[in-house]
């Protein structure tokens, strides 16, 4: 079944938290690849960031170096694909359970921008789409992606159906994705739900790309400071 729809105008980010600088080997990079490949194979542009190569300050302002810190890569290197792109998946490592540090510092930075606005004036990510991949050889990928999805919705993204995917060995110590023997590129289940995010993920961005983006009647934050209420009226009983 061939697709009927062109998303060669789109363009994708893929950032990927790995604790690990390159070139070591990422198992998260492992299954976010495969997603990223059929990405481009509908001529979607994609870029692909590993954040722990990049000197990323800690914490929640649009250039930490205004905050004391002698670097910060964010604003320069990081922020404009993000800027670009009509849509972002963040992959990530499991450890305890539950997201790792770089994964929580991309998603504080992105919160760091979430106070400026589009050429509409709404808050700058509506009209982008947004997933995440998980992986690791311990228990907790729905819980990490159900906190970076919400995240993620949180500050202005539009989520998707089956916006996640991930993939888990045996439960404690043992082989990871990329690992001989894991079985973890041959998961059917892990397989399955990385297409099915991916095309979503298309899909959405799609619908919104032709609609331009989320109307703007009703979440202006500048008009509601101005007075505006958009309908809302405190007194209706």
């Amino acid at each position: 079944m061939d697709n009927p729809t062109d998303h060669s105008d789109l363009r994708a980010v893929y950032i990927n938290c790995t604790l690990k600088r390159s070139p070591e080997l990422s198992h998260t990079q492992g299954l976010m690849d495969r997603s990223i490949a059929l990405m481009r194979d509908q001529g979607v542009t994609v870029d692909s960031v590993r954040l722990i190569d990049h000197d990323v300050a800690t914490g929640v302002f649009p250039d930490m170096r205004d905050h004391g810190w002698a670097a910060d890569a964010w604003p320069e290197e990081i922020w404009p694909q993000i800027d670009a792109a009509d849509i972002l998946v963040v992959g990530g490592p499991l450890w305890l359970g539950d997201n790792a540090s770089v994964t929580r510092r991309l998603i504080e930075r992105l919160y760091a921008m979430s106070g400026l606005f589009n050429e509409k004036g709404q808050y700058v990510y509506y009209g982008k789409t947004a997933g995440a991949l998980i992986t690791g050889n311990e228990d907790g990928v729905k819980h990490a992606a159900m906190s970076t999805l919400y995240s993620l919705q949180h500050i202005g993204f539009v989520i998707p159906p089956a916006a996640d995917a991930g993939w888990i060995g045996e439960v404690g110590p043992g082989p990871s994705y990329l690992d001989p023997g894991s079985g973890g590129p041959e998961n059917d289940f892990t397989n399955r739900n990385t297409t099915f995010m991916t095309w979503n993920l298309l899909h959405l961005a799609r619908i919104l790309k032709d609609a331009g983006g989320i109307p703007a009647y009703g979440n202006l934050r500048k008009e509601w400071n101005s007075g505006e209420r958009f309908g809302f009226n405190p007194e209706y009983r």
